[in-house]
């Protein structure tokens, strides 16, 4: 086996995630240039995330039969090829399906974890993953703000055409220093990689946790904003910073885990994660409720949720892409796809219930009901009888 540099899993997995947010403050003037109305442009976020739940779903299993490599690199040319059409589109319809095709970069990120399963002993993989998160965490931060300035001066066609050459760039380091990892004929060997793996309850509770861990992060990007402004007044150069306050604290806790992980082991590093994140929230409703309403003391106990997940989600992936090792990229497909599907469906139910009361308390108890359900699946992996 030749691993790439951990430099590479980097890379590849933050430029999946500049992919979805880079764009984001050039949507007015992309519906502006193409006539289109914004609800339609939209559609490049929403239908973009459902496109890479379908990637995932596609590139796992196809990675475990014919190699990490090649499905890397595809991912990559095809990015490069659709971001150019994105930067050269005259129709929104042409616009939105190259969008769509842009997907295909999930592959990298989903590629990262299993080759750094492929390449780890569980608990040194989570190590690692939590290595790569911690740096990945930035790209969120940086996103729209680079995304911002090129449209500020060259225009939104010029983001796509950043995309590209980041793309291609990444294309040509990957060529060279992206070696196979996939153990050869393993995955192959697997008629049914998704019939072998989802009748694993240990699965399933990894996957789990990582979904609902994700899901408080989510229901927090979709309720703070709204509470920052109906209850608190904040400006939006405030929410901004608010926001990002969740990121320290998960950058923090992947941070520990790196030191903690190999020692700890995976399903004692999920707990204590979990654990932090529900305590956290407990005591900032217990706060919130006797009458102490600040944003300090809300964003205060929301920033328990990003360390918590910093200490669990590292090893949450690892023992999912541990259960079976030979399908490590079916699972890391599978999960990212039931990670999107989760956040989603939490998204749309913390917008329905927070746009009819904006409340702080309501917010925490829709994060700690995602954070506890986190924890009951790490407890069902603790149980879980290992694969066979």
């Amino acid at each position: 086996m030749t691993p790439p540099r951990l430099l590479t899993l980097i890379l590849l997995s933050g430029l999946t995630t500049l992919t979805l947010n880079m764009f984001l403050p050039s949507l007015p003037a992309i519906a502006r240039d193409l006539g289109a109305d914004y609800a339609l442009v939209s559609l490049s976020i929403a239908g973009y995330l459902a496109a890479t739940a379908v990637t995932q779903l596609v590139v796992g299993p196809l990675s475990d039969r014919i190699g990490r490599r090649p499905v890397v690199l595809g991912g990559l040319a095809i990015f490069v090829v659709a971001s150019v059409i994105c930067a050269c589109a005259q129709s929104i319809w042409v616009f939105l399906a190259a969008r769509l095709a842009q997907s295909a970069i999930t592959a990298g990120y989903a590629m990262s974890l299993a080759i750094t399963r492929d390449t780890t002993a569980p608990e040194a993989a989570a190590a690692r993953i939590a290595t790569i998160a911690m740096f990945m965490a930035v790209a969120p931060m940086l996103g729209p703000v680079l995304g911002g300035v090129i449209d500020t001066w060259l225009g939104w066609r010029a983001s796509f055409g950043a995309y590209a050459l980041a793309g291609a760039v990444m294309l040509a380091w990957c060529w060279r220093d992206l070696g196979e990892t996939a153990a050869r004929g393993d995955g192959a060997s697997a008629p049914a990689p998704y019939a072998a793996l989802l009748g694993l309850p240990r699965f399933w509770a990894f996957a789990l946790c990582t979904a609902f861990s994700t899901g408080a992060f989510y229901i927090f990007i979709t309720g703070a904003p709204l509470v920052a402004d109906a209850e608190f007044g904040i400006t939006a150069a405030g929410i901004g910073v608010a926001i990002g306050s969740i990121t320290a604290g998960y950058m923090t806790g992947s941070f520990i885990t790196t030191r903690a992980a190999p020692r700890l082991g995976l399903t004692r590093m999920i707990l204590i994660g979990r654990g932090t994140a529900c305590l956290g929230l407990t005591l900032g409703l217990v706060v919130l409720w006797s009458g102490i309403l600040t944003p300090w003391t809300f964003f205060g106990a929301t920033i328990f949720v990003g360390l918590g997940n910093g200490l669990t989600m590292p090893s949450s992936n690892s023992g999912a892409l541990s259960v079976r090792p030979e399908l490590a990229g079916t699972a890391a497909g599978v999960m990212g796809a039931l990670t999107v599907g989760t956040g989603a469906a939490l998204t749309a139910l913390t917008g329905a219930f927070v746009s009819v009361t904006p409340s702080p308390s309501l917010v925490l108890i829709l994060m700690l009901a995602a954070s506890a359900a986190g924890l009951v699946a790490g407890l069902a992996a603790r149980s879980a009888p290992h694969a066979a």
